[in-house]
C-alpha cells in the first residue's frame, strides 16, 4: 500500500474512531456542575444574604401570593404553601410575619455535604432555622422552630457526616427513635424522653384524645417527613438533628350519629380548608418540625418544636 494512502487511512480512522465502541455501547456522561462548585463552603456573608429572604417569605404570606411562598421555600416550609397557603384566601389567618434578628450561623464544612446551613435567631424568642441551596437557589426549608425552655443548647456548628462510627449514626437514627416512641404507649421499645418534654406531650395527646372526643371515633397515623440529614455536633459529643414528622387525624361520628359531636379543627380551619362551617367527618394532616438533641450515650430531648395544619379534607 502506497505511504500516503497509509497515512490517509490512519488520519481518517482517528477522526472517526475505528476500534472505539460507538454511542450504543458506551454512555456519555451529561456535562454538569463541577464537584468544586457543588461542594462550595457557605460563607457567613451568603447566609445572610438568605435569612434576608425571610422578610420576602412574610410578604408573600400577608399577600397571599402562594406561588411566591412556594418558590421561596423547600421540604417542610413547602407543604404549607400549597394546601395551607390556599385556605388563608378563604378567610384562615395566615401566619403571623415576624422579625427576626441577631442570627447566628452554623456554617457545616463543604466536604462531602449538599449545600445548606442552620440559623439561630435570637430575637425576639429563639428559633432555629434550616436552609437549603435548591439548584443554585436559596430557599427556607424548616422555620422558625421555636426554641423549648429558656435557651438553646451550644454547638460547634461542625455538620455531622451520617456514616460518622459514632454520634453520626445515633443523629440519623433520631427520627425512627422518635416515630418509634409516639407509636409505642407501652414503651416496650424502651425509647425515652424526659418528663414534660414536647414529645411526651405528643404521646400523650395521641393516647387520650380519642377519649375526650366521643361519642365521635378518633383514630391517628403518625409518619416521619422525608427529608435529608441535617444535624449539628455538640461540644459534649452529642448533637442537635433538624428532622419533622407528619400527624394525620381521622374523625368519624360515632354510632347512630350522622355529624361531629365535637370536632377536633375550628371554624376558621373547616371554612379556610374546605369551604364550609361543617362537616360529617373530617382527615387533618399537621406538620411537626423538630430539633431534637442526642446526647453522646444515645439520650434524647426535645430542642425546639413547631406544629401547623397542613391539610384538612373532610367526607
Amino acid at each position: 500500500m502506497p505511504r500516503r494512502l497509509l497515512i490517509l487511512l490512519i488520519g481518517l480512522c482517528a477522526v472517526a474512531g475505528c476500534g472505539v465502541r460507538n454511542d450504543s455501547q458506551v454512555a456519555v456522561p451529561e456535562p454538569g456542575p463541577s464537584s468544586g462548585a457543588s461542594a462550595r463552603t457557605v460563607e457567613r456573608a451568603e447566609a445572610a444574604q438568605a435569612f434576608s429572604l425571610l422578610g420576602e417569605l412574610s410578604d408573600a404570606w400577608r399577600d397571599r401570593d402562594c406561588a411566591a411562598v412556594d418558590r421561596l421555600t423547600a421540604w417542610a416550609e413547602n407543604t404549607l404553601g400549597g394546601r395551607a397557603c390556599e385556605a388563608t384566601r378563604n378567610g384562615r389567618p395566615a401566619p403571623v410575619g415576624v422579625d427576626y434578628t441577631e442570627p447566628e450561623f452554623f456554617l457545616p464544612a463543604a466536604s462531602g455535604q449538599e449545600r445548606w446551613f442552620v440559623a439561630l435567631a435570637r430575637r425576639p424568642e429563639p428559633a432555629y432555622f434550616l436552609f437549603t441551596d435548591e439548584a443554585g437557589t436559596w430557599r427556607l426549608a424548616a422555620g422558625p422552630i421555636p426554641v423549648e425552655g429558656d435557651d438553646a443548647p451550644e454547638t460547634s456548628g461542625e455538620a455531622v457526616p451520617t456514616d460518622d462510627p459514632s454520634i453520626g449514626v445515633r443523629a440519623r437514627l433520631v427520627p425512627q427513635r422518635y416515630l418509634t416512641y409516639l407509636t409505642d404507649p407501652a414503651g416496650v421499645s424502651g425509647v425515652s424522653f424526659p418528663k414534660g418534654d414536647a414529645a411526651a406531650d405528643l404521646l400523650r395527646e395521641l393516647t387520650e384524645r380519642p377519649q375526650k372526643v366521643r361519642p365521635d371515633r378518633l383514630t391517628s397515623d403518625v409518619r416521619l417527613l422525608i427529608g435529608p440529614q441535617r444535624a449539628l455536633r455538640l461540644p459534649d459529643g452529642g448533637a442537635l438533628v433538624v428532622h419533622a414528622l407528619e400527624v394525620e387525624y381521622r374523625q368519624r361520628p360515632g354510632p347512630g350519629r350522622s355529624s361531629l359531636a365535637r370536632p377536633i379543627y375550628g371554624e376558621d380551619d373547616l371554612r379556610g380548608f374546605t369551604g364550609g362551617d361543617k362537616a360529617a367527618e373530617l382527615t387533618g394532616t399537621e406538620t411537626v418540625l423538630l430539633v431534637t438533641r442526642v446526647t453522646g450515650q444515645g439520650k434524647l430531648s426535645t430542642v425546639a418544636v413547631r406544629r401547623d395544619l397542613t391539610t384538612l379534607t373532610t367526607g
